[in-house]
């Protein structure tokens, strides 16, 4: 997997995050990693819509084998443990906070949405609300950045033996170049 963080957005990669969605993608504003096969994995869309909705999500996880997998996850509990250990580990918590801090700072770079103001999303920094967001923020910005999505993707690694391709299978959708026809 590559980190891609702020390489534009080609028409390629808005059909294969299209596809990847299964609707059309909307307030792409670049790609935020690629996974092992090329395809984007995690977008970063802007703050506001292009209709005007305030969007928190700064980087969304967009294949959908690792929505699947990161929903398995999910599914067996793990945000209540990494939630319960934010309100018992200081430290953690406060690297939780820094993640924060580093998702609404890179967001605003982008554009300031005033009913966004300190809100970051995957239920930082009190708690752990959605991995997707986490482990989309790790992907963006890399290691040791968000402690939890990090975590995330160690458990994913080891669930799927290898994020390459989010287990190895090759491309999740089927696009192909324009030149290619």
């Amino acid at each position: 997997m590559s980190s891609a963080h702020d390489s534009p957005v080609s028409p390629e990669d808005l059909a294969a995050v299209s596809a990847q969605l299964g609707r059309p993608a909307r307030g792409v504003h670049a790609v935020a990693h690629r996974c092992a096969c090329g395809l984007p994995d995690v977008v970063q869309t802007l703050p506001r819509l292009p209709d005007g909705t305030p969007f928190p999500t700064l980087y969304y996880l967009t294949c959908p084998r690792a929505t699947s997998a990161i929903g398995t996850l999910e599914a067996d509990g793990i945000m209540r443990e990494m939630t319960q250990r934010l309100a018992d580990e200081p430290e953690l918590a406060a690297a939780h906070a820094r993640a924060h801090q580093a998702y609404v700072a890179e967001r605003e770079r982008l554009q300031v949405v005033p009913e966004l103001r300190g809100v970051s999303a995957g239920g930082m920094p009190e708690r752990v609300k959605c991995l997707h967001v986490l482990a989309g923020h790790s992907l963006a910005a890399g290691e040791g950045v968000n402690p939890l999505g990090d975590e995330a993707l160690e458990l994913l690694e080891r669930m799927l033996g290898t994020l390459d391709c989010w287990g190895g299978a090759g491309r999740c959708v089927d696009v192909h170049d324009e030149e290619e026809g």
